[in-house]
């Protein structure tokens, strides 16, 4: 596991339950997280109520309404229902711009038994919130985890995240992110366009999920420590 510096993040839609696992996990490792929503005093009912269970595991959570979300100074994570995500980004797409912005949502249908995934034109979800925030520097990651599990602190973690984006600098602080969370592992797996594999294998891996009757997630075996690359030289 990695340090990392507390960060000013915010959450859109961060009262649902993506959002309301991830704001959890990160605040409990000290970064302020703004929760936000469209309705602020919703977000108010979910701090007090987060903060009631946790108390000071998650003493650094504030209620807002997603416009102060999105004005969150360091990182902004997009947590809305899937055909909610795209729509969102767009709607404060300026203050996404020059920002790491993840995008965690995987677009599904379910029938009977059986997940199957929805992927918009663009390819994945987070390429359709790139395409509605070109200025932002959006990450795909946390598809594969349960966000009850991000939710409950007492439930140990230990999964690998796949990390995806296109902006070198802003999958680098999302990778350091993902391994400051106690339990996690964050896995360099390229550019975005391969969102759509993660998106799509959430499907697969959620059926088998209910047809097993488990909480199956991944583990990466057989590769590596990440490797850092060296910083750039004056000049170049």
């Amino acid at each position: 596991m990695c340090e990392a510096l507390p960060m000013d993040i915010g959450v859109l839609g961060g009262t649902g339950p993506a959002g309301r696992g991830v704001a959890t996990r990160l605040a409990s490792i000290g970064h302020r997280v703004t929760v936000g929503s469209r309705d602020r005093a919703r977000a108010a009912d979910v701090v007090a109520e987060l903060q009631q269970r946790w108390g000071d595991r998650v003493s650094t959570l504030v209620a807002g309404d997603n416009e102060a979300a999105a004005a969150a100074a360091d990182l902004v994570v997009v947590a809305t229902v899937w055909d909610a995500a795209v729509a969102t980004a767009a709607e404060h797409a300026d203050a996404l711009a020059g920002k790491t912005v993840i995008a965690m949502a995987n677009g599904l249908h379910k029938h009977g038994r059986t997940f199957t995934p929805v992927l918009p034109p663009e390819g994945s979800l987070a390429q359709a919130v790139q395409a509605v925030a070109p200025a932002a520097h959006v990450v795909a990651a946390f598809h594969l985890i349960p966000a009850a599990a991000l939710g409950d602190l007492d439930h140990e973690l230990g999964q690998d995240v796949l990390v995806v984006g296109d902006d070198d600098g802003a999958r680098t602080t999302v990778l350091d992110l993902v391994d400051s969370i106690p339990g996690l592992r964050g896995l360099d797996a390229g550019p975005l366009v391969n969102a759509l594999g993660l998106e799509a294998f959430a499907a697969a891996l959620l059926t088998v999920n209910l047809r097993h009757k488990g909480e199956g997630s991944l583990r990466v075996e057989g590769i590596g420590p990440r490797r850092t690359p060296p910083a750039p030289t004056a000049g170049t």
